[in-house]
């Protein structure tokens, strides 16, 4: 299945001037939503994964699936205050400010190879933020899969150093 096809456009969305790609037709068509979990799993056949480290919150919609897919844990990287026990954090720039993810200290095991999940690689920051947030706990980044790439915003360059990187469906 063509998922780009199902990925809509939205003009001006957060603000003007931007082109937003929304996924959520994927989420509303079961076939497409299905054929999205396949195909990422396709993506990383023969790379060595131990857990899914999903991102806050889109990184959740993919890395769900494929963890019960493939039989792996799935471990959440999460916005400042929202997890219930002890945990690491990061603090990374945004364009306008700053954010904080923090991982359950107890998620990720020494040496735990950890693919990082995310709807959407725009400018990388907060992929690369939880790469360092999966080190930090002791895990290895096996590599980074994105339903999505923006290639020109340059993220994929950003976070090369620290693993593969595997987008789906990329726009140019």
């Amino acid at each position: 299945m063509d998922l780009r096809t199902a990925i809509r456009d939205i003009p001006d969305f957060p603000k003007p001037g931007i082109l937003f790609k929304d996924i959520t037709p994927i989420m509303q068509d079961p076939e497409a939503y299905k054929s999205s979990i396949a195909q990422l799993r396709q993506l990383i056949t023969g790379v060595e994964v131990d857990a899914f480290a999903a991102i806050e919150s889109r990184g959740f919609i993919f890395g769900g699936p494929l963890g019960l897919d493939m039989d792996k844990s799935v471990i959440l990287l999460r916005k400042q205050g929202k997890l219930p026990a002890e945990t690491y954090d990061v603090t990374y720039d945004l364009e306008y400010g700053q954010a904080t993810l923090e991982v359950h200290r107890d998620a990720i095991t020494p040496g735990m190879k950890v693919m990082i999940v995310d709807d959407l690689l725009a400018t990388g920051g907060t992929a690369a933020a939880s790469a360092e947030l999966v080190q930090r706990a002791g895990g290895v980044v096996s590599g980074f899969l994105f339903l999505v790439e923006l290639e020109f915003l340059g993220g994929k360059g950003k976070l090369e150093a620290a693993g593969p990187v595997f987008s789906l469906v990329k726009f140019a």
